[in-house]
């Protein structure tokens, strides 16, 4: 490989790093979201699920600290895909954002090798399953949905 075919590699799996953290500080907030309406019998899931983008986050950081790069910040306030008045759209919310962030982990696996990769293809799955538990449905391929919202359509919340 070139030198050059070598550094664009290199980039290509920083911006998808950059691209997970972003999606795991979405996944933060929007999940401190589903903690405010979510039912008394959901709410410890929803807890172990924050708890898990809370260390993936801080994981992230590190990690592209280590590519060398600086680690894109939170926003200070993300929009949501639709109103969350009630236990049933923070239910609907908690499997959005885990279908967001099996798509961003998707571009990850692409993007990576080695240990970076399979890493990346553990927690490509671990939201697929958690979406598969919110949702009570799946779909064929976890984080291939339609790239520019998911698989039902609803686009994915945003900085």
């Amino acid at each position: 490989m070139r030198v050059s075919e070598s550094r664009e590699a290199k980039d290509r799996e920083l911006r998808a790093l950059q691209a997970a953290l972003a999606a795991e500080h979405a996944a933060v907030y929007g999940y401190g979201v589903v903690g405010g309406r979510i039912g008394a019998g959901r709410r410890a899931e929803a807890r172990t699920a924050y708890d898990a983008h809370r260390a993936r986050r801080d994981a992230l950081v590190r990690a592209v600290q280590d590519a060398g790069g600086a680690p894109v910040a939170a926003a200070a306030g993300y929009a949501l895909p639709f109103p969350v008045p009630d236990a049933a759209a923070a239910v609907r919310l908690a499997a959005e954002l885990e279908d967001r962030v099996a798509g961003v982990y998707a571009d990850l696996v692409r993007a990576s090798g080695g240990e970076q990769r399979r890493g990346a293809a553990e927690v490509m799955r671990e939201a697929a399953v958690r979406s598969v538990r919110w949702s009570g449905g799946s779909v064929a391929f976890p984080g291939l949905a339609e790239r520019g919202g998911t698989a039902s359509g609803t686009p994915a919340p945003t900085a």
